[in-house]
């Protein structure tokens, strides 16, 4: 089956700086999907066609949940009006023009909302009703809040879901307005990665922290500019996440070496670095292995996993410990802290991965606890609250 995206009339306004018919054309690019803009033939092989208006805002997720249907229009619930419709090539003149219409009273074709598409995230963690809106100038400040608070992970640190929130998105206006792209923010993380690296070794905790702090906060930065702005890439991708998973142990064992002490507790300082780093790549093993469980992630699993996420011995709660440690004058027990706590924070994660493993073999695949989100809502509203999205993020 062959889908062409239609892309009929304009946007009033561009946000985060994309107009809104070229928001479409990088979601549709994104998705595998060739696009035309209205008044151009059809390819010839097309089976399937989606007709977008550019007047309203979509996500990702709105459009494939849409495409997952065969025949139907979709109605915007703000204006109550339809905002696109999926049809075969041969019913495109009788439904092009019922786009940017009231929805009809009666119709032959199945009339869906945002609230009957799937809502539910693997990649962002998080369950929320797919994005839909009419564009219009006054609400831009509005709409671009939903943007970036929809490019917010809902199950995350507590770093990144409560302190990043409002200053990550001051940044991220800045670089939508002067062009800087999702990759150019990453590598200046990546760049802040090294000095941090070698401050610490040399012994500048103060200084190194400084720059691995900005470093958190420049990688909440590129994903949300990636994502407000339709710029993901397979290769920014990559070079954001293998700087984020390769980094945080070398910044562990900077530190200890950065100490000038033979040993501590009894333990030599080679000795403290083994361990560090032997936790934190038997933790990340673990969570590739959850992977082959079902189809979720070991954290978004139950709502414990969620909240363990929190304080997992990830890099943003560890730079707490050295940050608070250091500021009393203990950068040793501070370096301790962080081993103690991947390795224990390891040893809690293969405890879930065992009894995940055990669930698997008697239910079958594992699917994430936030998928079903009337159940999650129902069985569980204290961590649905605070897990389905990031609400710090929309404000």
């Amino acid at each position: 089956m062959t889908t062409i995206a239609l892309v009929i009339g304009t946007s009033p306004c561009a946000l985060w700086g994309v107009d809104g018919a070229e928001r479409l054309r990088r979601q549709f690019a994104q998705a595998g999907i060739d696009m035309v803009r209205e008044n151009v033939p059809l390819p010839a092989n097309a089976t399937r066609v989606l007709v977008v208006s550019a007047a309203y805002l979509f996500e990702a997720l709105t459009l494939s949940g849409l495409a997952e249907h065969e025949r139907a229009l979709l109605v915007c619930e703000d204006d109550g009006e339809v905002a696109a419709a999926v049809i075969p090539p041969a019913e495109i003149a009788s439904v092009v023009d019922r786009v940017g219409e009231a929805r009809p009273t009666a119709s032959s074709v199945p009339v869906l909302t945002p609230a009957d598409l799937a809502g539910y995230d693997r990649q962002l963690r998080k369950s929320s009703p797919p994005l839909l809106k009419p564009i219009a100038v006054g609400q831009r400040g509005i709409l671009e809040g939903l943007l970036y608070g929809n490019a917010y992970k809902g199950i995350t640190d507590l770093v990144t879901k409560w302190w990043w929130p409002r200053p990550a998105r001051t940044v991220v206006g800045w670089c939508a307005r002067l062009g800087i792209t999702p990759n150019g923010v990453t590598l200046t993380g990546f760049a802040l990665v090294i000095a941090a690296t070698w401050l610490f070794l040399e012994g500048a905790y103060a200084l190194g922290l400084v720059c691995g702090w900005i470093m958190t906060l420049l990688d909440t930065v590129d994903g949300k500019l990636a994502r407000v702005t339709v710029t993901s890439s397979r290769f920014g991708h990559l070079l954001d996440h293998g700087i984020d998973v390769l980094h945080p142990p070398f910044w562990y064992i900077a530190w200890g070496a950065g100490l000038g002490l033979a040993e501590i507790a009894g333990l030599p300082i080679a000795t403290w670095c083994w361990l560090v780093g032997g936790g934190y790549v038997a933790g990340r093993v673990i969570e590739v292995l959850f992977h082959q469980l079902g189809h979720c992630g070991i954290f978004a699993w139950r709502p414990f996993d969620a909240y363990f996420r929190l304080i997992t011995a990830r890099r943003n709660p560890c730079l707490i410990l050295l940050t608070v440690l250091l500021a009393v004058g203990e950068p040793d027990v501070a370096f301790v802290g962080v081993v103690v706590w991947t390795l224990s924070s390891t040893a809690i994660l293969a405890l879930r991965l065992l009894y995940a493993s055990a669930v698997r073999w008697r239910s079958g695949p594992l699917e994430s606890w936030l998928k079903d989100p009337e159940r999650a809502r129902r069985d569980h509203p204290r961590a649905w609250h605070t897990f389905s999205a990031t609400r710090g993020a929309y404000r």
